[in-house]
């Protein structure tokens, strides 16, 4: 037949499978590598801002300072927004500028975040590197303090004490990264969650009630404080317009009241809440008592009250046992919304008022920490004494918020209780079982 062929036809060899690589390993940083890496960045970033504030401050006599001059000033600026006192000419200083504090504790936790991911210690995986991660931030970040110590050693401000500075600092520098850091690795590697998990309803419910209220009670002296100035906004433009500083040297004062605004607000949070605060030793700023010197030209305590509270001025003295009662209904809200969507256990009456009453001790202690860290010294003299009294404010905020949300949230339960927590209004829990056990419910 045509087109045919008499040849063999070859078939060829089936070639053998090729055995597939075996999955490397992701390779990680070393914690030290990663560590100093994320430290040193994060330092940057919270050293930049006071850099910037003292190059504005030397334009304060319309002229200006040798470059080395106003590194040095900043660096010392930056030793005390992490809590290390310097003595100055006017003698000892140690009022931190709480929003230097707070930025660079928040960049100090995100390096710890960073370096945990960076080793490999994630969600999913070993959690036990999060503490070589933070231990090494915190080694990495004492090193720079102490390094920052001795580079203001012998200038007008340098670090106060006994002992070695850069030891000092470097120990003042390690623990403050060891606690953002530690807080940040957890997060990271899923510890936290893993902790909370463990944790009984109540007490999770109370702490986080009690941390609410405490950031609305400051909320509301950042609030009070923020109008006491404006109202006095007019005194507050002479007083810059006397220091003839142009427009930068202006600029660097604004700044400096800027920086120190966490400080006032938690002043104005414990006027609020009772106790008050002090402006220089023998003085007192309270709802009863008013009793002030010469304070300094800063435009931010323009905003100073000149006597007791009288009048409709009584009703701000509410405003804690507000914030309170809406942290209260809050809480009030979201467990019965649970409790009707089958995620969550029932709040009875004893519940509620236990949570309510545990929330004051956690908003307490959060108040009196603020408290104690926005207050300082402001030299040898007058002003060795300045803002209030962390315990007080701690005591005294414990009862304001545990009534406070006592009230709350009896008041949200009384109202929309009845609706939500029926026998005929609640649903089939998810996944069958008994109520309070779905899957998104804690046990």
């Amino acid at each position: 037949m045509a087109g045919t062929s008499d040849e063999p036809v070859t078939v060829p060899p089936r070639s053998r499978p090729v055995p597939r690589r075996a999955r490397s390993r992701p390779r990680h940083a070393p914690v030290l590598v990663a560590a100093l890496a994320t430290t040193a960045w994060a330092a940057l970033l919270s050293y930049l801002p006071v850099l910037v504030l003292v190059w504005l401050g030397t334009r304060l006599g319309g002229g200006g300072a040798p470059a080395a001059a106003v590194g040095r000033f900043a660096t010392a600026g930056w030793l005390l927004a992490h809590g290390v006192p310097l003595a100055t000419g006017g003698g000892r200083l140690t009022l931190a500028p709480l929003a230097v504090t707070l930025f660079a504790g928040w960049r100090v936790a995100r390096a710890g975040v960073h370096t945990t991911r960076a080793i490999g210690a994630g969600r999913g995986r070993p959690r036990r590197l999060a503490v070589p991660a933070a231990v090494a931030v915190a080694l990495a970040y004492g090193l720079l303090g102490a390094l920052a110590a001795a580079a203001v050693a012998g200038t007008g401000a340098a670090v106060a004490g006994s002992g070695p500075a850069a030891l000092r600092a470097g120990v003042t520098f390690a623990l403050f990264a060891g606690l953002f850091a530690g807080g940040g690795a957890a997060l990271a590697s899923g510890a936290a969650d893993r902790l909370v998990g463990r944790l009984p309803v109540p007490v999770v419910d109370s702490a986080r009630t009690g941390t609410v209220a405490a950031l609305l009670v400051l909320g509301a002296g950042a609030g009070v404080a923020g109008i006491a100035v404006a109202l006095a906004a007019g005194d507050a433009r002479d007083m810059l317009a006397s220091y003839h500083a142009g427009v930068a040297g202006q600029a660097g004062l604004i700044l400096l009241c800027l920086l120190y605004g966490p400080n006032v607000a938690a002043w104005s949070a414990a006027y609020l809440v009772g106790p008050g605060f002090a402006v220089g030793a023998g003085t007192t700023v309270s709802v009863a008592t008013v009793s002030l010197g010469a304070l300094p030209a800063v435009p931010v305590l323009v905003g100073l009250p000149a006597s007791a509270v009288s009048g409709p001025g009584g009703l701000l003295l509410g405003l804690p046992v507000a914030g309170a009662m809406a942290a209260g209904a809050l809480l009030v809200r979201r467990r019965l919304r649970g409790y009707a969507d089958g995620t969550g256990p029932e709040l009875r009456w004893a519940g509620m008022l236990g949570i309510a009453a545990g929330c004051g001790p956690v908003a307490g202690a959060l108040l009196g920490l603020a408290g104690w860290a926005s207050g300082g010294a402001l030299g040898d003299g007058r002003l060795a004494v300045t803002g209030p009294s962390g315990l007080w404010v701690a005591l005294v905020g414990t009862a304001v918020v545990a009534l406070g949300a006592s009230l709350g949230g009896t008041a949200t339960y009384v109202l929309i209780g009845p609706a939500r927590r029926g026998p005929a209004d609640r649903p089939a829990p998810r996944g069958g079982g008994r109520p309070g056990r779905g899957p998104g419910s804690r046990r």
